[in-house]
């Protein structure tokens, strides 16, 4: 009995002399509840800061850079490396408040920004302190709980965005090549808190297939991440488009993911949204958008908080995340592996037939074969120069098609097909046009991406397609892209880039 003591209490010295180890993974992993209060202190400090200085925070002005010398203390305090970037507009000196996390993988950056300043004509909470607070203390209750994420963390408050963007567009543009390459997906925040508040997400995928299109590949699962959020707590979601208004712009423009959250501005709720969401229908999302009302009064605290935790969610969501195990993939920058153009010897299409290459632009009442590629410099397109017209090497006679080479997958586990693609086409297209990716195994075919054309004007932009293939395990595939202009003549561009097969 005594020598049993003796095991146990030597167990329970061990025990105690073990350092304590950093939270579990899986409370790390969980998405915290931000406290609405604490939210609201920065607005009422932000609100302090502009009634000592002239009433606003504007580029410029000393309220502007009271702003961001509290964010900046406030985030050294909390073990952040700060940096304030300057740059001048208009004659006037801004700033940028760029705060790292410690730690994640530099090369897998997750970043998180909102604007600053305000207008001249009032102090800006809603517009934008809202999205400014709301990032600011997500950024520290990742200190409160030291996260230790798998990727690496930035959050950045900038300035100008009201004289066009000019915090974001300095630092995009400054940074090296190699730097914009680590940037691995750009969330935004601007309006956050309208006290008529919509619930918008950023249209990543573009499925509204309004304005100006989808984002860059990865901003679709942004968009994803973000509306999880609001169905788990119930609250319908519809989706904004990237019009340009806000810092995403610059960060899209470089090729970056994107995504965010908007509650409104200067709009008007229709009577479908009050619906939706409740509110009044035909008033302004933000009846103080850009006026001197806009204070600590114009904001809706359901908004506020709802959002403020979606931030959070998002932020640990894609931080915490262990990256998936890649399997097989080609991003076509060098001409190997090895595909395949007319594997069977059956294509017909007389051009514009599939090569791995550097894509030249072509435009027809809009972007057909597109210039840029979904990353790096090569891509598959059809036809990759531009000729002496748009329709000089694109798709013409029939179908023309392209097969990787042999991929082994492994046995076990589920397993996802993802690709980068576009299909553009003139209003002279038809539904026998088409743009088609297929696994051919032992055990069958199936069709991962299907695309019609149709008779309306189609412009190329990438988007992201994923498939299940866990079916395939076991077995040795190849991916067989095709394309067509199958009925009568007509324009018909396609591009297929970053094809990758990973395991969650």
């Amino acid at each position: 009995m005594k020598q049993l003591h003796a095991l146990l209490s030597a167990l329970a010295l061990v025990v105690a002399l073990t350092p304590a180890a950093p939270a579990s993974a899986a409370a790390a992993l969980a998405p915290p509840d931000i406290p609405l209060a604490n939210v609201k202190a920065h607005l009422a400090r932000l609100q302090t800061i502009a009634d000592a200085n002239g009433g606003n925070r504007a580029h410029g002005r000393p309220g502007y850079l009271a702003s961001a010398t509290y964010v900046k203390d406030t985030l050294d305090a909390a073990g952040f490396t700060t940096t304030l970037q300057s740059f001048t507009y208009n004659g006037a000196t801004g700033y940028n408040v760029i705060a790292d996390w410690p730690g994640g993988d530099p090369g897998d950056v997750v970043m998180t920004g909102a604007h600053l300043d305000s207008v001249t004509a009032g102090p800006g909470i809603n517009d934008n302190g809202s999205g400014s607070a709301a990032i600011l203390e997500v950024a520290l209750e990742v200190s409160r709980q030291a996260l230790r994420p798998a990727k690496h963390l930035r959050f950045a408050w900038w300035g100008a965005e009201e004289l066009g963007l000019r915090g974001s567009r300095h630092y995009v543009n400054t940074l090296p090549a190699a730097e914009r390459a680590r940037i691995k997906a750009y969330l935004n925040f601007d309006m956050v808190g309208s006290p008529n508040a919509g619930y918008f997400v950023y249209d990543g995928d573009d499925s509204d297939g309004v304005g100006a299109g989808p984002g860059p590949a990865g901003s679709a699962e942004l968009e994803r991440v973000l509306q999880s959020y609001f169905t788990s707590i119930g609250v319908p979601t519809r989706g904004t488009d990237f019009d340009g208004r806000s810092d995403y712009g610059p960060f899209i423009s470089a090729g970056i993911p994107a995504g965010g959250t908007f509650t409104g501005a200067e709009g008007t709720k229709t009577s479908a949204q009050a619906q939706l969401w409740g509110g009044t229908a035909g008033q302004a999302f933000d009846r103080c958008y850009h006026r001197s009302c806009d204070t600590t009064a114009n904001i809706n605290d359901t908004a506020l908080d709802r959002n403020a935790d979606a931030i959070a969610h998002a932020v640990w969501t894609l931080g915490t995340a262990a990256p998936p195990q890649t399997v097989w993939s080609d991003t076509f920058e060098t001409g190997s592996p090895a595909w395949t153009a007319d594997p069977d010897g059956t294509d017909t299409a007389t051009s514009g037939q599939w090569e791995r290459g550097d894509p030249e632009p072509t435009s027809s009442s809009g972007a057909k074969q597109l210039g840029t590629t979904a990353s790096g410099v090569n891509a598959l397109v059809t036809g990759r120069l531009a000729g002496s017209g748009a329709g000089t090497y694109d798709v013409d006679g029939g179908v023309t098609s392209i097969r990787s080479p042999e991929i082994t997958l492994p046995s076990g586990g589920p397993l996802h097909l993802t690709l980068a693609w576009y299909l553009a086409h003139g209003s002279n297209s038809s539904a026998a046009d088409f743009l088609r990716v297929r696994v051919v195994g032992s055990g069958g075919t199936a069709t991962v991406l299907s695309q019609a054309g149709a008779a309306t004007d189609r412009d190329g932009a990438w988007s992201t397609a994923t498939a299940d293939i866990s079916a395939y395990a076991g077995q040795t595939v190849r991916i067989v892209v095709e394309a067509a202009d199958a009925a009568t003549a007509s324009l018909v561009e396609a591009g297929v880039d970053d094809v990758t097969i990973t395991r969650p």
